[in-house]
């Protein structure tokens, strides 16, 4: 596949670039891709994670501080299946569908090992992808990932069905009416996700309006939000061979009661005493670090896909 170079030097957004698209289970998917002039170190295969209106424009940020830095990786950033530019099937996706459509994604345009970055309760679709895909993933980095006590505890499989159906409902319908209004979305940012309140500015807020214009955009939401996730993986994380940077927030926090307690350290070492081959690091902020530290987050993922 012939890869054409991007110089965003002079852009201030990358929300201009135009889409591509390839096919995964006979839904058109959405990614964009930029290129370095000397693209001859590993690729960087960014994984957003799933919320009201969020899509692969979560990572912009990300993206312009990357090539600012003047690091030559190339990177895919792709909208998973239910979001952005992809199409959105009235279906329930688990991690491991993601995991199989960024696995066609990796074997059919980036043709080559990566460097996975994935954000925070999406790290069990890169966790599958691992498994799935082991030779062509180089390292991987977990940012904000969950709690511990959510990712070593399996939960029912029909509760989480029995969640879907609830949200796709009618109620689960107008709740999505609700929850994509400015005032919700700028008072969870708020609650949940950013240590600073003045971060939740116009420019993630518009983001994630216009991401959740279509409101066939609910239903990765109601996957996310059903917890098909919230599985044991102590087994497969402890299979994972590759480098694995986990990277926390000063202020990281839990949305679920079971990881309320729990401090960023602490979330750290368990995550470290699973891993064969992990590494961790810390830098201010809570819980969407990419976006809300980004030139922290570029520091800190720099010198470990540096060394891969």
């Amino acid at each position: 596949m012939t890869q054409t170079p991007l110089d965003l030097s002079g852009l201030s957004s990358i929300q201009d670039l135009s889409p591509r698209f390839y096919t995964y289970a006979g839904y058109q998917c959405a990614y964009t891709q930029l290129v370095p002039d000397a693209a001859a170190v590993s690729p960087l295969l960014l994984i957003h994670p799933i919320g009201v209106g969020l899509s692969r424009h979560f990572w912009d940020r990300f993206c312009l501080e990357w090539q600012r830095s003047g690091l030559q990786n190339a990177i895919y950033n792709p909208d998973l299946l239910g979001c952005g530019d992809s199409e959105m099937p009235h279906v329930a996706c688990t991690p491991m569908d993601w995991a199989r459509q960024l696995q066609v994604f990796l074997r059919e345009v980036v043709q080559q090992p990566a460097v996975i970055l994935v954000q925070g309760a999406l790290a069990p679709v890169a966790i599958d992808l691992v498994q799935l895909q082991p030779d062509l993933v180089r390292g991987l980095v977990l940012s904000g990932p969950p709690a511990w006590a959510l990712m070593s505890r399996e939960t029912a499989s029909w509760g989480h069905r029995l969640s879907w159906n609830l949200f796709d409902s009618p109620l689960g319908t107008a709740f999505y009416r609700y929850a994509r209004r400015s005032q919700f979305l700028q008072s969870f940012s708020i609650r949940q996700l950013f240590a600073d309140a003045a971060a939740v500015d116009p420019e993630w807020l518009n983001q994630l309006q216009d991401g959740a214009k279509d409101p066939a955009s609910r239903y990765a939401v109601f996957s996310f939000l059903a917890g098909f996730w919230r599985q044991d993986y102590r087994a497969k994380i402890a299979a994972i061979a590759q480098p694995t940077l986990i990277l926390v927030g000063e202020q990281a926090s839990s949305i679920s009661r079971e990881g309320k307690q729990e401090t960023p350290d602490e979330r750290i070492a368990d995550y470290l005493n699973c891993l064969p081959n992990g590494q961790s690091a810390k830098i201010p902020g809570r819980n969407v670090l990419s976006y809300e530290s980004t030139t922290a987050f570029v520091a800190a993922v720099k010198p470990f896909i540096a060394s891969l």
